[in-house]
């Protein structure tokens, strides 16, 4: 792998992105019918934050245990909006960024996914870990 490649070679382009105001279900929803663990989240083609598996887990937790935990959680992800589970004032990239300054801040901050905007902070894509082990299987393969 060229630590030096743009992360815009490696980055997903193929995005589902929910607005700060839709509801939390939505989010559920995008994240369980297209198997993803990062939703961006924006405000008028802006990106505002960034909802992971974690985040939702961490929100759906917050319900005591009992009997009515499952319609509780029905009701919460139906009233709750993006906005207000959301991570914000997060580390973006531009898409001319390198992978290895995206390495240095996955290794830093121990999260998962890193949001790439242009200078306006309309969001390009992500990059996940995922995108970058992916690369880096697909190079030792060809090497093999």
């Amino acid at each position: 792998m060229n630590l030096q490649a743009p992360v815009s070679s490696i980055m997903s382009t193929d995005l589902m992105v929910v607005a700060n105001d839709d509801k939390v279900l939505v989010v559920k929803n995008i994240m369980e019918d297209h198997n993803l663990h990062h939703v961006p989240v924006v405000n008028f083609n802006k990106l505002v934050g960034l909802i992971s598996k974690s985040d939702l887990l961490y929100f759906l937790k917050g319900m005591s245990p009992g009997s009515y935990e499952g319609i509780m959680n029905e009701v919460r992800v139906k009233n709750y909006i993006a906005e207000e589970i959301m991570t914000e004032n997060l580390e973006c990239l531009s898409p001319s960024d390198n992978i290895q300054k995206a390495l240095e801040l996955f290794q830093k901050n121990k999260f998962h996914a890193i949001p790439v905007v242009d200078e306006e902070d309309s969001i390009l894509g992500i990059l996940t870990s995922f995108d970058i082990v992916n690369v880096l299987l697909l190079s030792l393969i060809h090497i093999s």
